[in-house]
Formats: C-alpha cells, structure tokens, sequence
C-alpha cells in the first residue's frame, strides 16, 4: 500500500509538471503580443497613442469586427465604449494616463459571470493593427 502511494505522489508531481510547462507557453503567447490579463478575464494594454486617437482607431476596429457598439461616451477615467458580438457585451475602458499614453481595457461579458478573455484579446490586437495602418497611412 505503502509503494502505491509513492507511485501515485510521483506520478501526480509529474503530471503537474506538465501543466506548468503548458501554462509557461500560455504565457509566453500573450506576452509577445503585448497583452495582459487578469485572473478574472480583464484584457489590457497601455498605448503610446494619445486618446482621441486610440478612440478612433477602437471604433474602426469594431465596425471591421462587425460588433455594433451600443454606448460611446465620456466617463471619469477617459472614454467608455461598448459594443455587442453574439451573446457578449464588450465594454472597453480608455483611460488617459499622460496627453500621448492611453491605457486600453476590454471586458467581454458572456452572461452574467463568464468573461471572454480571448475575444477581449483579438479587439486589442486588431485595434494595433488599425493603428499601424492609419500610421502607415499618415507617412
């Protein structure tokens, strides 16, 4: 009984090294696209991009993701947006941190408690892409 539970230990310790190694990689995917993510589904990422024009490049982004945005306004921290993709409700936060930097968030809500942290994800990486587009655009 003894020897099977030493097995068992040493088998488990094994398997768990295994995830370690997969959860390392998740990682090492997200960081090289500049994105971070919290443990409950929150999206973010900082942009050397003043507000207005993070603001116009987030709306272009949705409307080629074809998610039609519901709200558009001012609030305390910077700019809320919110749009819509089957069965989420996608708020992205702008926040102003100096006249050149804004901090993007985005929440993909999927019902009450789900978060979408893949969808969040894709609008930020679309919206660098919008942005290197209009920069390429404007030389």
């Amino acid at each position: 009984m003894g020897r099977l539970r030493v097995v068992s230990a040493i088998t488990a310790l094994l398997l768990l090294a295994g995830c370690a190694a997969v959860a390392v990689t998740a990682g090492g995917i997200a960081g090289s696209t500049g994105v971070n993510h919290t443990l409950n589904g929150i999206v973010y990422k900082t942009f050397t991009t003043p507000m207005k024009d993070m603001r116009v490049a987030t709306l272009k982004t949705l409307n080629r993701m074809d998610m039609p945005v519901t709200d558009d306004k001012e609030a305390k921290f910077g700019w809320l947006i919110v749009a819509t993709a089957r069965e989420r409700v996608i708020e992205i936060e702008l926040e102003k941190l100096t006249n050149r930097t804004t901090r993007m968030r985005v929440v993909a809500n999927k019902g009450d408690f789900l978060k979408d942290s893949a969808t969040g994800t894709e609008i930020i990486i679309q919206t660098v892409q919008t942005l290197e587009k209009s920069s390429a655009g404007a030389r």
